[in-house]
This record gives structure tokens, sequence and C-alpha cells, in this order.
């Protein structure tokens, strides 16, 4: 069954992803919150180690034929720096500055969540890009899973009765 998004599913997967990472590491112990600010989608506190992590959250649904397709995650336009946004929320929030990804298909969603410093050192393949962006490769998949900095949720989607 091919995903049939409706008007306002952009807006309704963005805060899919974000509820969903807030509910993983609500239930890991963290103290969690969505906030609307630039930069960041969530402020998260852990309590065992005292720190704060500012999380940008990116959600994308991929239809049939477009699930290893990459996912944009930080911007260099002239006035829309997502980088330098995420760093200065992330200062004025004392936060760390973390990444998450959501990605959602017909029958499977994956969800990560990794440092800026991880991403930059292990899986920023230039400088000179316009754009940054977080592969979905079998290969890079199988990177992700090998790599303990990297937190990974996967959803098997199995539904009933599901046709209208």
């Amino acid at each position: 069954m091919e995903i049939d998004k409706g008007s306002r599913h952009q807006k309704i997967i963005g805060d899919f992803g974000e509820n969903l990472i807030c509910n993983f590491l609500s239930r890991s112990g963290f103290e969690v919150t969505i906030v609307d600010h630039t930069g960041i989608d969530i402020v998260a506190y852990n309590i065992k180690n005292k720190k704060r992590y500012g999380i940008t959250v990116k959600s994308r649904t991929r239809n049939y034929g477009k699930e290893r397709d990459s996912v944009n995650i930080l911007s260099y336009q002239k006035e829309n720096d997502d980088r330098k946004k995420l760093l200065n929320a992330c200062e004025s929030f004392n936060c760390e500055p973390w990444i998450a990804i959501y990605v959602e298909t017909e029958t499977f969603a994956d969800l990560y969540l990794t440092s800026l410093e991880n991403y930059d050192i292990n899986y920023k393949t230039s400088n000179n890009k316009s754009v940054d962006d977080w592969k979905m490769t079998e290969k890079y998949k199988k990177k992700y899973k090998n790599d303990k900095n990297i937190k990974q949720i996967h959803l098997d989607f199995i539904s009933n009765n599901w046709e209208f």
C-alpha cells in the first residue's frame, strides 16, 4: 500500500518524530520537552550524567523506491544556516548539539539519534557542500548499527484492514 499523504502530513510526521524521540528518551530516564525555538526541537536532560542535549529532529516519509534517499539535515543557505542555528540555540540553553532522524516507509521506520560531534567526525562527507545529509543506503545503515554512539530504534508497521 503506497503512502497517500494528507495535506498536513509533513507537519504530522514532524510532530510524530519529535514525540517518538521524547518517548524513548523519557523511557530512558531523561527529563525532556519539545521546544519551539529556532535551531532545536527538543531539550533533554540526562539525570545520570547531568548533561543537557539540544536536539534538532528531521522527519521524512519515503514511498517505495525512495527508501534509500538521503535526508537533508543541515542546510547552509546564506540566511538559513541550520548548523549555526543549532549551535546558537544550544549555546543559549547550555546544551550539547545532537541530531535525530526519523524516516518511515510503507512497511517500517528507523529513528536515529547521535551527537553533532559524532556525525561530523564519522559521517560528514565534505565541508564544501550546501547541505549535510544522513545517508540511508544499506552500507550506511550497517555503519550506523555498528556505531555505539548512534542510538537507533527500528519499527515494523503491520496493519490489518487499513484500507479505506
